[in-house]
């Protein structure tokens, strides 16, 4: 008896640790797609297959027929549409240094309670990129979110300076050997600079944008980081997220929508 006992607790365990595991899961694809169209499609599937363990559990055989017909081949469409979000979800599990900076755990964030604040100085950042774009200086500033970049550091310089204003306007001036690439900023330090960015040619863009634009929005499309775009040639400032132009009203709005994202 005591054996079958022992048999019992083990399966509750194992059962409990499945819901654990399923429900961690389910909150990290949430997060994943917050914010992005997916976001409604993802909640669709999930209702969908609610509905279909419902129609099983009360014996419902046509209608269940009918869902679990359309559940066994969604899997490729989900492929299709949630593409960039299993190729970004792919790309930070892949990138995962554990030598220098924890395990693959660590960076996958639904395992802690409290959300991490973001320090970074968004009003530096934003008031050097506008005094750059009046001189239409051309400048790629990549700001890290949750999915690590230490991948794309290895293509430039490795720094660790605090973000400032006047440093950043030094960085992208024209005669700096430090102005061509992107640089990378993480918690209000700048991690990298002269970063080569990897460019999507699948990436459709306008073609009054250039390179600068195309990396931007394909680390963004890969990763959950944001980007600012200073146009050497109009001077205009591109805010670029989920690999898409975000539109912004003033210098301030601009601010408030960074600090949204990091935050």
């Amino acid at each position: 008896m005591e054996f079958f006992s022992e048999i019992i607790n083990f399966s509750i365990i194992i059962d409990i640790l499945d819901l654990i595991l399923v429900a961690g899961l389910l909150y990290y694809a949430y997060k994943l797609l917050k914010g992005t169209v997916a976001i409604n499609i993802f909640i669709g599937i999930i209702l969908i297959y609610i509905l279909w363990r419902g129609t099983l559990l009360l014996d419902m055989e046509f209608l269940s027929s009918i869902i679990g017909g359309f559940m066994s081949v969604g899997i490729i469409a989900l492929i299709v549409v949630f593409q960039p979000e299993i190729r970004k979800f792919l790309l930070m599990v892949g990138s995962a240094n554990i030598s220098k900076k924890g395990s693959v755990f660590d960076k996958i964030n639904f395992f802690k309670n409290e959300k991490i604040k973001n320090f970074t100085d968004v009003n530096s950042i934003v008031n050097a990129c506008f005094n750059m774009s009046k001189s239409k200086t051309g400048a790629l500033i990549i700001i890290e979110i949750n999915n690590n970049l230490n991948f794309l550091k290895d293509s430039g310089d490795e720094m660790s300076i605090r973000v400032a204003q006047p440093i950043l306007e030094s960085i992208f001036f024209k005669n700096s050997p430090l102005h061509d690439g992107a640089i990378i900023i993480s918690n209000n330090i700048i991690r990298a600079t002269r970063v080569v960015l990897p460019i999507n040619n699948e990436t459709k863009i306008p073609a009054k944008y250039g390179l600068r634009h195309r990396a931007a929005v394909s680390i963004s499309e890969k990763t959950d980081a944001i980007a600012l775009v200073v146009s050497e040639e109009n001077g205009k400032i591109s805010y670029i997220k989920n690999g898409e132009f975000k539109k912004y009203n003033s210098q301030q709005h601009l601010i408030s929508l960074i600090k949204k994202s990091l935050n």
